[in-house]
């Protein structure tokens, strides 16, 4: 199996020559070469075209939002964007993600080469995600073997014990959404379309923190819903959507008939920090037959165990299908482990959570 063929875009010789060793010593992985801007990159890529874009933001000559768009039309791309822990950094990558990139690596603006190579693993997982992913005309065809370097993988019992008890006595309705690789545009396509009157819904996108912030902001200035990064002991309700804060999980909690978020640390679960089993899970318990689960685009296996667990209540859960998937990883793993419903494309999620049906109502109208 070939090598995923690795480019550099960044103006800074340092972060060139960093990621280009550390992405070279990731067995899978090579770096074909790097630039200190689009336009030389664009000359240097026409020879050897690469799998796998790593892509800065503020560059002379053309600036990364400019080049992403450009290459979405011309030669579409799975890239990854590489910026800096700020907040401006952070509004103007997720334009980058909205134009089309698949993931981000995060970039400090001090001890650079000490953070890049304490994340090593996460920039493997970043680039091994967007090899797999399907963007603009690319083939659809076989995505390429997993590179990820074999290490211990906790899941939700470090965070939630499994089994807890849950009284349903309020019927509420919740809508429990997980994803990954590709889900910032997905779920703009989702949140977009839906009214206010929704139930409340809560979200796990594997993203890195500083930037949740920024992508729960952009939503709301898009959305009828209400959108924003969750905080501790937010409450539920009809209207708002609540997206886990980078670097923090997030539970669903029940107090009285009232539904809360509880942020909390701890460890990575299924390699995640928030996961999406985690959330999972604690819907099963808090909101257990109320709630709709529905697991997104994205690479691993992270909420396919907390699925089953949410299926397992009575609740309805659902896959997005591969077809409408920019990498169909997740939801692949929900349906193996035998905890969804049913799969539906994309443009009809938004409907499904419109109408909120049981399972028993879905099933039957499928």
């Amino acid at each position: 199996m070939a090598d995923i063929k690795v480019f550099i875009v960044d103006d800074s010789a340092v972060v060139r020559q960093v990621l280009t060793a550390l992405l070279s010593s990731i067995a899978g992985i090579t770096v074909i070469g790097s630039a200190p801007d689009p336009l030389f990159a664009l000359k240097r890529m026409e020879t050897d075209w690469p799998d796998v874009i790593v892509l800065d933001i503020e560059m002379p000559r053309m600036d990364g939002i400019t080049f992403l768009k450009k290459l979405m039309q011309e030669h579409p791309t799975p890239v990854v964007i590489c910026s800096t822990l700020t907040a401006k950094g952070a509004e103007v990558t997720m334009q980058a993600m909205s134009a089309g990139a698949v993931d981000i690596i995060t970039k400090p603006t001090v001890n650079l080469k000490g953070f890049l190579q304490d994340s090593k693993t996460l920039l493997a997982d970043a680039i091994k995600g967007a090899s797999h992913a399907r963007v603009g005309r690319m083939s659809t065809g076989s995505p390429k073997k997993s590179i990820m370097e074999s290490q211990p993988k906790l899941n939700a019992d470090a965070i939630i014990a499994p089994h807890a008890s849950s009284i349903h006595e309020t019927t509420d309705r919740v809508v429990s959404i997980g994803t990954s690789t590709g889900g910032t545009q997905a779920l703009e396509y989702v949140l977009t379309r839906l009214p206010r009157s929704v139930p409340g819904i809560i979200i796990v996108q594997h993203m890195p923190e500083a930037f949740t912030a920024a992508f729960a902001k952009r939503l709301d200035s898009l959305c009828q819903v209400t959108v924003k990064e969750a905080e501790q002991n937010d409450r539920v309700i009809p209207g708002l959507v609540l997206i886990a804060p980078g670097g923090k999980h997030m539970l669903l909690r029940r107090s009285g008939a009232q539904y809360r978020v509880e942020i909390k640390d701890g460890p990575l679960v299924s390699r995640h920090r928030p996961s999406v089993d985690v959330l999972f899970r604690s819907t099963a318990q808090a909101a257990g037959q109320n709630a709709l689960g529905i697991i997104m685009t994205g690479m691993g296996d992270d909420g396919a165990r907390g699925m089953k667990e949410l299926h397992d209540t009575g609740a309805l859960t659902v896959a997005q299908d591969e077809n409408s998937c920019v990498v169909y990883g997740m939801p692949k793993e929900a349906v193996k482990h035998g905890g969804t419903d049913g799969e539906l494309p994309l443009s009809a999620i938004p409907n499904l959570i419109i109408h909120s049906p049981n399972r028993a109502r879905f099933l039957k109208g499928s």
